[in-house]
């Protein structure tokens, strides 16, 4: 029996255990950190061996296969000692995706991909087929194969989960954007950084799809350099694709094989010009699978985006208060503060990821009325928005924040939660920060 060791006690790393026990697998799990009680209760419940606090270096090194969580570096000294000897090393999606036959719709880029990703399985359950969702949001892709095997997989994939794979292949590959963002995970390299979002096509081929940004410079400049074997989709807001997806005044046009779906945006429950791009590229995925213009039409009218993006917490005396805790760079912000009305209080901040702030400069010149700084260190933020703001505060709870968002703002304002960056100085994920939020928005 071959040996198969997971690295990472999360939903990735029990999933594989899962899927690797029903397919004949002797299964060791190991995470330095202690697991959480249901993960645990589930390994023992199926027999599994596992360590939690430590890395047992001979039951690792002993493996056939190594499953690593997408949260370890390669830097790490354990992974190191893998690859000196050799043993394959995989992550969680390539591992699961050799135990189905199933139509996978994957969705990369910086942003946009939980909307995107929810949209699609939105599109194709309304349309009644069978279809899960998970990989990086929801239930782990080898859960999803081990115990609900479905007709369409649809999966969340982050350039960690992409960095090791080596024969995943998605029937529809979709390439949203990609905008610097985890660059300390890559060297501080946006180069790398690309090589891995792209690495959703790399095994793709000729009967397969890419849907990808034609409004992307990256995109645009990286397609110019790479083979890509699958057929190319684009999608734009400002080019007419007579193959593809595209905005036109008010009307979204989306047309693959000669089929084209038209449909007011006004029509559609996802607002702003970000949500614009990514109904079109779900859009595309669902007519590639042959969803009904009718059904599309229905669903892009029904479906209700994600909790902490751009999400409507409530209107406290004609003041509007928005939770986008999820724009956790700045291109998401840049999106967000694109798509909200003017004045904006503006709440910023967290840990940093190597961001330039600089292409938000307009934004906030023109929209922005007051920045909060919620994090333990904000000076960044106040260096680069000093000059162009004339009230900018800092807070280091979520509780003080909203109170000092509720004394700048008046009637007409919105006040806005979005980050740009990472939320672990004072919360526990971007949810927590989220959810804090509206937690004290709700007691105004």
């Amino acid at each position: 029996m071959k040996k198969l060791v997971i690295l990472g006690g999360g939903e990735s790393g029990v999933g594989a255990a899962i899927l690797g026990i029903a397919k004949g697998w002797e299964v060791f799990l190991s995470d330095l950190s202690p697991l959480k009680e249901k993960y645990r209760k589930e390994l023992e419940q199926l027999g599994i061996r596992y360590e939690e606090g430590k890395h047992t270096e001979a039951e690792i090194l002993s493996a056939d296969c190594v499953i690593k969580s997408p949260g370890i570096p390669h830097k790490a000294p354990m992974i190191k000692k893998i690859q000196e000897r050799g043993i394959e090393m995989i992550s969680e999606i390539e591992f699961a995706s050799r135990y189905t036959d199933a139509t996978i719709i994957a969705i990369t880029g910086s942003n946009g991909k939980t909307t995107t990703t929810s949209l699609i399985y939105h599109l194709l359950k309304e349309a009644g087929l069978s279809v899960g969702v998970g990989g990086n949001i929801g239930h782990s892709f080898a859960r999803m194969v081990a115990q609900e095997e479905k007709a369409y997989y649809v999966l969340e994939i982050s350039s960690f989960q992409l960095d090791d794979i080596s024969s995943f292949h998605p029937h529809i590959a979709l390439l949203l954007n990609i905008t610097p963002d985890h660059l300390d995970r890559y060297n501080y390299s946006f180069e790398k950084y690309t090589d891995a979002k792209f690495r959703i096509t790399a095994y793709q081929g000729a009967q397969d799809f890419l849907i990808y940004d034609a409004d992307d410079p990256v995109i645009l400049e990286e397609l110019k350099k790479r083979p890509i074997a699958a057929q190319l989709i684009p999608f734009s807001l400002e080019k007419n694709n007579p193959q593809g997806g595209f905005v036109l005044g008010e009307n979204l046009h989306i047309t693959f094989n000669q089929n084209t779906l038209e449909m007011p945006t006004k029509e559609l429950t996802l607002k702003g010009k970000h949500n614009l791009k990514n109904v079109t590229a779900g859009s595309l995925a669902a007519k590639i699978l042959n969803v009904r213009n009718e059904n599309i039409r229905k669903s892009l009218t029904t479906f209700q985006g994600e909790e902490h993006r751009l999400e409507l917490v409530k209107k406290v005396n004609d003041v509007t208060y928005i939770n986008d805790s999820k724009a956790t760079n700045v291109n998401s912000v840049y999106y967000a503060l694109d798509a909200m009305p003017a004045p904006i209080v503006w709440i910023v901040g967290g840990v940093d990821k190597g961001n330039d702030y600089t292409p938000l400069i307009p934004y906030v010149r023109d929209k922005v009325k007051a920045i909060i700084c919620l994090g333990l260190d904000n000076l960044k933020i106040k260096q680069v928005f000093q000059g162009i703001i004339a009230t900018i505060i800092e807070a280091h709870s979520m509780e003080d924040a909203v109170m000092v968002a509720k004394g700048l703002s008046s009637e007409g304002d919105t006040v806005l939660l979005s980050p740009a960056c990472a939320s672990f100085d004072l919360f526990e994920s971007y949810e927590d920060r989220g959810r804090q939020f509206k937690r004290y928005v709700e007691k105004l």
